[in-house]
C-alpha cells in the first residue's frame, strides 16, 4: 500500500514538472514581403534619403519653435498685423534654415555610417565615430581645415556619447 501511495506522489510530481515546461513556439520564417522590406531598408541610398527627410522634418519643427520665440525689436511701434507678419516671416526663415541644416546632417551621417558598416561588415561604435567625424567635417568645411577638424572631433564625440547613452537604455 505504501508503495502505491509513493508511486502516486511520484507521478504527481512528474506530471507537475511536465506542466511547468514552457511550450516551444514553432519557428516562423519571414515572408517574401518582409524580406523585400529588409532588403530595401538595408540599401544605403534609401536609408540616407529617409534620414535626410526626417532630419528636414525635425528642422522645420525646431525652426517653427525657435522662430516663435523671436520678438521684433520695435514691438511697441508695430501694429498687431505687422507683428503677426513679422513673426510668420521669422518662423518661415528659421524653419527653412533649420530644415536644410538638419536634412544635410541626417543624410551625411546616415550615408557615412551605412557605407562604413557595409565596408567593415560590423555594427559597432567605430561606425558611429567615423560617421560623426565625417558629418562634423562636412558641415563645418566652409570654415577651413581647422574648423573641419574641430567639427569632426566635436560631432564624433557627440555621436559616440549619444550612441553609448542609447545603448545603455536598450
Amino acid at each position: 500500500m505504501a508503495d502505491e501511495s509513493q508511486k502516486a506522489v511520484a507521478n504527481d510530481f512528474v506530471n507537475s514538472k511536465e506542466v511547468e515546461k514552457p511550450q516551444i513556439q514553432p519557428l516562423s520564417l519571414p515572408t517574401v514581403e518582409e524580406i523585400r522590406g529588409q532588403d530595401i531598408w538595408n540599401n544605403c541610398a534609401v536609408r540616407s534619403v529617409v534620414s535626410g527627410v526626417m532630419g528636414g522634418g525635425l528642422g522645420i519643427a525646431m525652426g517653427l519653435f525657435l522662430g516663435a520665440l523671436d520678438n521684433p525689436m520695435m514691438q511697441e511701434q508695430m501694429t498687431g498685423k505687422q507683428q503677426f507678419i513679422f513673426q510668420a516671416k521669422q518662423m518661415g526663415r528659421r524653419s527653412w534654415s533649420s530644415a536644410k541644416a538638419f536634412a544635410v546632417m541626417g543624410f551625411v551621417f546616415s550615408a557615412a555610417e551605412c557605407v562604413v558598416e557595409k565596408a567593415r561588415a560590423k555594427h559597432d561604435i567605430t561606425n558611429t565615430f567615423v560617421a560623426g567625424c565625417t558629418t562634423g567635417a562636412a558641415i563645418s568645411a566652409k570654415g577651413g581645415p581647422q574648423a573641419a577638424c574641430m567639427g569632426c572631433a566635436g560631432f564624433a564625440a557627440f555621436s559616440v556619447v549619444i550612441e553609448k547613452f542609447l545603448e545603455r537604455h536598450q
